[in-house]
Order: C-alpha cells, then sequence, then structure tokens
C-alpha cells in the first residue's frame, strides 16, 4: 500500500488553481428548486425578483397582486406574474473506498498523490465555484457507507467545513454505490447537481440501477471518473506483486503477458460506465490524477455550460 501522504488544504486549492477557475459558470442541466435568492431562474412563478408576465384571475387569488393598470384599462382583472431567482444545490461525493489510496509520486516530493488527493482537489475547486456564485455546496465522503456529510450550504465557513471532512483517509472498503446513492437520496430535499469524484471500479450494472434511481428523483449528475495514468496505460514492465487495496490480498503476476488484456478489459469498462451516463443525459469525464487540477476542470465546465445554455 502507499505510505499515508502529508497534503494540507494549500495543496488541494492551489493559487493558480483559483485562477484558472475564476470566473467558471457551474449550472445544473435541469434548473433547480432553491431556497435563497442567486443567478439560477427556477421554473416556478412567484410573487418576487423579476417580472415575467400577466394571467387572468381566478377565484381564490391574492388580490394584491391584481394589476389595477390593466384593470383600468379592460376591465378585466389579470394577476402579475414574476419568476423567482433561485439557488444551485452542488452535493459532491468523494469516493474514499481502498482503491482510491493508489497514486505515484506529487511533483518533487516524496508523498504520494493518490486518486482519493486528487478527487479531494477537484471537490475542493467546485465547492469554491458554487460558493462565490452564492450558490450552496454540501459533501459526502464515501465507501460502502457514508463517512462525512457537510449538509448543503453557502454560510461563511462552509468552504472550511468542506475541506475539513476531506482530511478523511481512504479505508480498506470497497465502494458499494448503490447502498451510498440510498442514502445520498434521504439526505436531499431538493433537486440537486450531483458530482461524484470516484474511480468508479464497481459494476456498470449497479452504478446504472443507481443512477436511474437519481434520475427518477429528478436530479442531476456529472461523475468524474479519477484514475492514475499507470491505471490507464499500465506501464510495467518486470514481474510484480501487487497488493489489492480492498482486502483482496497479494498476487504475483507478469505484467507483460497481462497487459493487453487488462487494457481491453478497463477501456470496456469506461465505455459501459459511459452508456449508463447517457442513458440519463448525464456527463462523465475521465480525470487522469496525474494532470494539473485547473485546466482540465475549467475546459470541461466552460464546454459543458456553453451546451447547457444552447440547449
Amino acid at each position: 500500500m502507499s505510505p499515508r501522504p502529508q497534503h494540507s488544504a494549500t495543496d488541494y486549492l492551489q493559487p493558480q488553481t483559483l485562477a484558472q477557475v475564476q470566473g467558471v459558470e457551474l449550472r445544473a442541466r435541469h434548473i433547480v428548486e432553491g431556497l435563497m435568492t442567486g443567478m439560477h431562474r427556477s421554473p416556478h412563478f412567484g410573487y418576487s425578483v423579476e417580472f415575467a408576465q400577466h394571467r387572468p384571475y381566478t377565484s381564490g387569488d391574492d388580490l394584491r397582486h391584481l394589476d389595477w393598470k390593466v384593470f383600468g384599462r379592460t376591465d378585466k382583472l389579470y394577476l402579475k406574474q414574476y419568476q423567482q431567482e433561485t439557488n444551485l444545490d452542488l452535493m459532491l461525493l468523494v469516493d474514499a473506498s481502498g482503491s482510491m489510496s493508489y497514486g505515484t509520486t506529487f511533483g518533487t516530493s516524496k508523498n504520494v498523490w493518490r486518486k482519493f488527493d486528487h478527487a479531494t482537489a477537484i471537490a475542493a475547486a467546485l465547492s469554491y465555484i458554487a460558493l462565490q456564485q452564492q450558490d450552496r455546496a454540501g459533501l459526502i465522503v464515501f465507501a460502502d457507507r457514508m463517512m462525512e456529510f457537510v449538509r448543503p450550504s453557502n454560510a461563511r465557513g462552509q468552504w472550511r467545513s468542506i475541506v475539513k471532512a476531506l482530511s478523511t483517509h481512504p479505508v480498506e472498503q470497497p465502494t458499494q454505490m448503490g447502498r451510498v446513492f440510498d442514502e445520498v437520496l434521504g439526505k436531499l430535499t431538493h433537486r440537486t447537481l450531483i458530482v461524484v469524484l470516484s474511480d468508479l471500479f464497481e459494476e456498470s450494472s449497479a452504478l446504472g440501477a443507481a443512477l436511474a434511481r437519481l434520475h427518477h428523483r429528478r436530479h442531476d449528475v456529472m461523475l468524474m471518473q479519477t484514475l492514475d495514468k499507470a491505471e490507464l496505460t499500465f506501464p510495467f514492465v518486470n514481474p510484480q506483486r501487487l497488493l489489492g487495496l480492498e482486502n483482496e490480498g497479494k498476487i504475483d503476476l507478469d505484467p507483460k503477458a497481462l497487459r493487453e488484456a487488462y487494457l481491453q478489459e478497463l477501456n470496456a469498462h469506461i465505455r459501459a460506465i459511459q452508456s449508463e451516463a447517457r442513458k440519463y443525459r448525464y456527463d462523465h469525464v475521465l480525470i487522469d490524477t496525474t494532470s494539473e487540477v485547473g485546466p482540465p476542470l475549467s475546459h470541461f465546465l466552460a464546454k459543458r455550460t456553453a451546451r447547457l445554455k444552447r440547449a
């Protein structure tokens, strides 16, 4: 197993990353219901913020919202309708199962930059973007169950609460996405943009069933599949003794003999995950954890926002 790294909050959200994501907009595919005034237009008409249209008066309507000028011109009763501005609810799900402990060296440091560290850095950046938009951000750290829960909020100090919860270390347990998503659904009271940061080493059919439940509740989802470059390319040459990070034990193998079959299996799994995401028009992005955080994240969010605006 990789040695336990010693990273601080400044590693997870460095100044250059802040500069790279500055001005990037975070949007949900479905306009969401919110609790406070923010930058997102609600589909629900109310009596505040911005005039939208008139509608005929019906018995029982609040007379305070009658447009008396229209009544004076037409002798007909019409109500003013306004469009409410709402907040985006962002819920970050960060995988802390055993496989997320895998990683390579962190720059010139002897510390290890794990998949979990990269997922944490992205979660910190996304929560920063959401809070800068005056939106609400929350966090769940999970493995086979929920380990940490930070309720969505845009209160002062929320980002510190999220970073503190992200100081969790991965545990030697497998991912159980279905169970975790059921727990998540029990915590959400509004339609939410859910961002899953995980290597997604789970059967694609089980993940698909979990996504179906989220879709039924009309949540939006972004799957950010975080994999180390060594997992993506399998560069090993010499005979290796590998240790399973989720209590699978040790195994001796010849990488040269397995490389082609391994890459075929991995790529087939990634395609299956992508297929499950497409069924519900959810986003899937593959993250190389040896790359920088800011530029790929900024590029992905900019493309996603442009696509949603066109839609």
